[in-house]
């Protein structure tokens, strides 16, 4: 038989099998469907064909050229699959069932170009597994961050890597802490997530203003801190703080644990003082940007869990709204947790990820350039380009490519020939 045809006839169907996924399951789950699609041609490939190469290939090729065919978006939707996957909550399979997935959503992500968008948006996920706490497992995220070492080397697990050292590191430090403290008779127990910031995503400066006595902790936790590591600088994140607080409802009979973040804290410890804000007031106390304290009122006043009245009632927080203590609320859980509302992703958010990478991808491009000029010394622009596209690991134009050879040209580099505009000189 005519082994070109088959190949042919295989290409056909691996494209309009996966066209169909594409058209019927949803953005994140496709990927999951390919997987399963995978399995499926491999063993078609190995029981009929006896694992031919023309064959193997062609699946390969047919793979990475369906799979690309939105640039950058199958490794966002990849990372975010993976994110559903090892959140806790998830109950949908066991450990066996959750590594034998993770395995096959590996061999999906071997044909993604431009993996480092897929790290930009995993590491984003895997910060907020670690953070609030919501990993469904340990061991399971080392399995993966594993797969992904071998998968593509230590420098790219190298941050995530370090995500898990703070992690650890910051309980040996948060342990050390509370004995240094055994002497001091205070309610407050502290615990800090020290966090390195080249290992995590940036994440945007806000100024609250916090009760007095959460600031003497914090003051005594940075002497404290500073006194072993002199030289380093703290910068406190408020928005990736968390708390449990006891409160007490029903004229002081009821008591209960409440676990929130801690914007959430620094409105509710307000009716420690008075049993009714206005937005405004609640506002001006707590410092809180006015959109995230909207979120903030709207998680305590309108979800399952209210432990503060809105008056008037509505599912909306507008800024005439005043706000009242629950002193009758009841809940059959001594702790409770109110989740923050959060806000859901936006285009701005996903299209600021991306940007982050396409900049590290030019600071990798320069250094490319600069490494491969100061071995040559002298190189055509074909050959500087050629060069490029077999270091670079991520898909780049060749227009871009010039873009930033013309930007090192203008620092100084390298130079242009003086008698051939084609031609490129290191300069030392």
């Amino acid at each position: 038989f005519n082994y070109c045809q088959f190949v042919c006839a295989m290409n056909c169907y691996i494209e309009f099998q996966f066209v169909q996924v594409t058209l019927f399951a949803s953005e994140i789950y496709k990927y999951n469907l390919s997987a399963d699609f995978k399995d499926k041609i491999d063993n078609i490939i190995l029981e009929c064909f006896d694992k031919n190469d023309k064959f193997v290939n062609v699946m390969k090729e047919s793979f990475e050229c369906f799979i690309n065919q939105r640039q950058n978006k199958p490794a966002e939707l990849i990372a975010k699959y993976v994110d559903s996957k090892l959140r806790a909550g998830n109950k949908e399979a066991t450990e066996e069932e959750l590594e034998k997935l993770l395995d096959k959503i590996l061999v999906i992500f071997r044909f993604i170009h431009g993996k480092d968008v897929f790290e930009a948006f995993y590491k984003k996920d895997l910060a907020k597994r670690l953070l609030v706490g919501k990993s469904a497992s340990v061991d399971a995220e080392k399995s993966m961050l594993s797969k992904l070492k071998q998968e593509c080397g230590s420098a790219f697990t190298s941050k995530l890597e370090g995500m898990f050292k703070d992690m650890e590191l910051s309980k040996d430090t948060s342990l050390a802490f509370r004995q240094s403290l055994q002497c001091v008779n205070d309610s407050i127990d502290l615990t800090v997530n020290i966090l390195t910031q080249g290992y995590w995503p940036a994440y945007p400066v806000v100024e609250v203003h916090l009760p007095s006595e959460m600031l003497r902790y914090q003051e005594i936790f940075k002497k404290f801190y500073l006194g072993k590591h002199s030289g380093r600088k703290l910068q406190w994140q408020p928005t990736l703080g968390h708390c449990v607080l006891k409160a007490e409802f029903n004229n002081l009979t009821v008591r209960k644990e409440i676990q929130v973040s801690l914007l959430q804290t620094l409105c509710l410890l307000l009716f420690n003082e008075g049993d009714e804000y206005s937005f405004s007031d609640i506002k001006a106390a707590t410092g809180i940007d006015e959109m995230e304290l909207k979120r903030t009122l709207q998680s305590l006043a309108c979800g399952k869990a209210r432990v503060i009245y809105k008056i008037p009632k509505g599912k909306d927080v507008n800024d005439s709204d005043s706000f009242h203590f629950a002193d009758d609320f009841k809940h059959k859980l001594y702790r409770i947790r109110i989740n923050q509302i959060q806000m859901k992703e936006t285009q701005e958010e996903n299209t600021s990820t991306t940007e982050r990478v396409f900049q590290d991808r030019q600071y990798q491009v320069d250094a490319a350039v600069v490494r491969i000029m100061k071995t040559r010394k002298t190189l055509s622009h074909n050959l500087l380009i050629s060069e490029l596209f077999n270091q670079l690991k991520f898909p780049v134009k060749s227009a871009d490519l010039k873009k930033r050879i013309e930007s090192l040209i203008e620092r100084e580099y390298m130079e242009r020939d003086k008698d051939n505009a084609n031609t490129y000189h290191y300069v030392a």
